[in-house]
């Protein structure tokens, strides 16, 4: 995929740090922290600011360019990866996988005053390196 190009269908202006941001999520896939993401590209960007990091996040939340992760309360993670999924988290190491289901997701029963926008399936336990 061009990133430059799937930027532009979301109506988002490809700088070069945008683009480096995606590419990373994108190859890695390690559903990154804003500190994880700053820490790996200053290292190849110099002038690469954290206020960068965090505001190309934001741009990229409200975009729908990436998803938020909140499955652990004490940092914010991000996937790039938009489909819809689960992610299983390791309660002794704290590494994050995504999850894929075979057929379709179960959604709750409608309810007459809930306007639902947004269901995130979350496992947690210990991965086959922690067990």
């Amino acid at each position: 995929m061009d990133i430059a190009t799937y930027l532009k269908e979301h109506n988002i202006k490809p700088s070069y740090s945008r683009i480096r941001i995606l590419d990373y999520m994108m190859t890695h896939k390690n559903h990154p922290t804003v500190d994880m993401i700053y820490g790996n590209l200053v290292k190849e960007m110099p002038t690469l600011s954290k206020t960068t990091v965090y505001n190309t996040m934001e741009l990229f939340l409200n975009s729908g360019v990436v998803k938020l992760i909140s499955i652990d309360e004490k940092e914010k993670r991000y996937d790039a990866d938009i489909s819809t999924h689960g992610h299983f988290r390791c309660d002794n190491c704290g590494r994050i996988v995504d999850l894929y289901f075979d057929g379709p997701l179960p959604m709750p029963k409608a309810h007459e005053d809930l306007e639902i926008r947004e269901i995130q399936y979350y496992a947690k336990g210990l991965c086959k390196h922690c067990k």
